[in-house]
C-alpha cells in the first residue's frame, strides 16, 4: 500500500499566545512548535497499515523552513519518506483553507497510484477541521473524517471504518482509494527511538516549490473564500471570591453570588 500523511506544525498548546500587531495573525516568535496531535495517530495508523501490507508510507506538508524538524519527527516515528512544499515567505500566509488543500493535492498529483490519504480530523491551532474534506473534494475522492476503527481488505481495495458522531458512532464502508481523518482513540501513536531518530536524518525530504506545482501564493491568496478579519484573545479571567466565615453564611453568600453575578440559577 502507498499511503501519505499529511502532517501540519502547530504551536504547542501549552505555548501562550500573543497578537501580532495587526490583529489578524500570532507573534510566531518565541513559540515552541510541535506536530499536530491528531496527525500523530494518522501517522500511526499508517504504519500499522503498511506493515500489515507492504508498501510506504509518505508524509506530505506545506511549510516555511522550521516545518523540517515536524517532518523528521514523523520520520522517526517510522514514516519513509517525505514531500515537503516549502512555503514562500511572501503570500502563503494569506492563503485560506481551499488554498493549502490545492498546493498539497498538487504535491500529491507528482506521484501515482496512492491508495490512501491519512490526515489528523483537525489542526489543534485553529481547531478549522478543513484540510481532510477539501483535499478529498479535489481529489474526488471518498472521505470519513473523525475515525475511531479501521479495517483494510487490500484485495478488494474495501474500507471498513468506524467514526464519531456527536453521542454516537457510524460504521461506513468505502472504495479505495479514500481520505480518512484520524481521531484520538484510533490507536496509541509509537514514541520515536533513539535509533530511529538517527535514522531519520538520512530519509529524504524532497523539498518541492509551489512554481514546480504549478502554482503561485499570491494567485491563491486573492482566491481566498475566508478571509480573517481579526482574532480577539479571551477576556482575562476576575479574581476569585474567597468565601470565609460560617459554613451557612458562606452558602447562602455563595447561591446569592450565584444568582446576581454568575446568573446561573
Amino acid at each position: 500500500m502507498k499511503i501519505a500523511v499529511l502532517v501540519k506544525q502547530v504551536p504547542d498548546t501549552a505555548t501562550r499566545i500573543a497578537l501580532a500587531a495587526d490583529g489578524a495573525s500570532i507573534q510566531t516568535s518565541g513559540i515552541k512548535w510541535v506536530l499536530n496531535p491528531y496527525d500523530e495517530f494518522a501517522i500511526e495508523e499508517a504504519l500499522k497499515l503498511r506493515d500489515a501490507h507492504t508498501g510506504e508510507v509518505v508524509l506530505v506538508s506545506f511549510g516555511p523552513d522550521r516545518v523540517e524538524e515536524t517532518i523528521r519527527q514523523g520520520l522517526a516515528m517510522g514514516a519513509d519518506r517525505a514531500i515537503w512544499v516549502k512555503e514562500e515567505p511572501s503570500g502563503s500566509a494569506e492563503m485560506d483553507y481551499l488554498g493549502r488543500a490545492q498546493v498539497l493535492v498538487a504535491a500529491l498529483a507528482q506521484e501515482a497510484e496512492w491508495d490512501l490519504v491519512l490526515v489528523g480530523k483537525q489542526a489543534v491551532d485553529d481547531d478549522a477541521a478543513q484540510t481532510g474534506p477539501l483535499v478529498a473534494a479535489l481529489l474526488n475522492w471518498p472521505q470519513a473524517m473523525v475515525v475511531l476503527g479501521l479495517e483494510v481488505d487490500a484485495r478488494a481495495r474495501r474500507l471498513k471504518v468506524i467514526r464519531e458522531l456527536e453521542g454516537a458512532t457510524e460504521r461506513v464502508e468505502l472504495p479505495m482509494p479514500a481520505v480518512l481523518g484520524a481521531q484520538r482513540g484510533l490507536n496509541v501513536p509509537r514514541y520515536p527511538t533513539l535509533p530511529n531518530i538517527m535514522k531519520a536524518k538520512r530519509k529524504e525530504v524532497r523539498q518541492v516549490a509551489l512554481a514546480d506545482l504549478g502554482l503561485d501564493a499570491a494567485s491563491l491568496a486573492d482566491d481566498r473564500r475566508v478571509v480573517v478579519e481579526g482574532y480577539q484573545l479571551p477576556p482575562p479571567r476576575p479574581e476569585p471570591k474567597v468565601l470565609t466565615g460560617d459554613p451557612a453564611e458562606a452558602a447562602a453568600e455563595l447561591v446569592q453570588l450565584l444568582h446576581r453575578e454568575a446568573q446561573i440559577l
